[in-house]
């Protein structure tokens, strides 16, 4: 049990560490100066919804905090797909999380990339990526494919360090709804949930089906 918690804690300080050096290394492509918080992974894990036999991706894993967090709420790490660009930290993820399947590789490249046994089973799809920052066409690209991965109807995850939404749902034409404010991160960080919009009203959905709220 001791040397389980000092390996934790090892890795907790190594991905620290190795966040940050990334982030001075490329502050245009990793745009958060601190990685997400064990307490973020966790809210964002109860939001998940899948069946046994689908698959979770996650867009944007960076050093794994939610990947550990959705692992750790009982995803199979088979079941688990964590897209990383950046070199050094998909390397790190698959030291740190063995039996997921990292991909490295830029979000919009998914749909080549997505493994075979994947496709057309993923329930949840995860994203850290500040997709707000995009040009509109390429939110609406991203958001598009991310629906395109799930069974009609399912919503796509969005965590952001803003408490409105972190893109324009309406411009976009979804349905959106957020889910959980949790104040422990830094910055305190929101939860959000984008589905298509099936009937014309895009928009704040406060009842989007398949969705469900949490407390902070």
């Amino acid at each position: 049990m001791e040397r389980a918690i000092a390996m934790e804690s090892y890795w907790g300080k190594t991905a620290t560490r190795l966040f940050f050096r990334r982030f001075l290394a490329n502050p245009g492509r990793v745009l958060s100066l601190f990685p997400s918080s064990p307490a973020l992974g966790q809210v964002i894990a109860k939001q998940i919804r899948r069946t046994d036999d689908e698959y979770v991706v996650e867009l944007g894993a960076g050093t794994g905090s939610v990947t550990k967090a959705i692992l750790s709420s009982g995803v199979p790490p088979d079941k688990l797909i964590a897209v990383e660009i950046d070199k050094e930290m998909a390397e790190y993820l698959r030291k740190a999380c063995p039996g997921v399947t990292v991909l490295e590789c830029c979000a919009f490249e998914l749909d080549h990339a997505l493994p075979k046994p994947a496709q057309g089973k993923v329930g949840c799809v995860v994203c850290g990526i500040p997709i707000g920052k995009f040009p509109i066409e390429q939110q609406r690209r991203l958001a598009e494919l991310m629906l395109s991965l799930m069974p009609p109807g399912r919503p796509f995850l969005v965590f952001s360090f803003r408490f409105v939404s972190p893109i324009p749902g309406k411009k976009l034409r979804l349905a959106y709804k957020k889910l959980v404010v949790t104040l422990r991160n830094f910055p305190p960080a929101s939860v959000w949930a984008y589905a298509s919009d099936s009937d014309g009203a895009a928009g704040d959905r406060a009842g989007m089906s398949g969705v469900s709220s949490v407390g902070s």
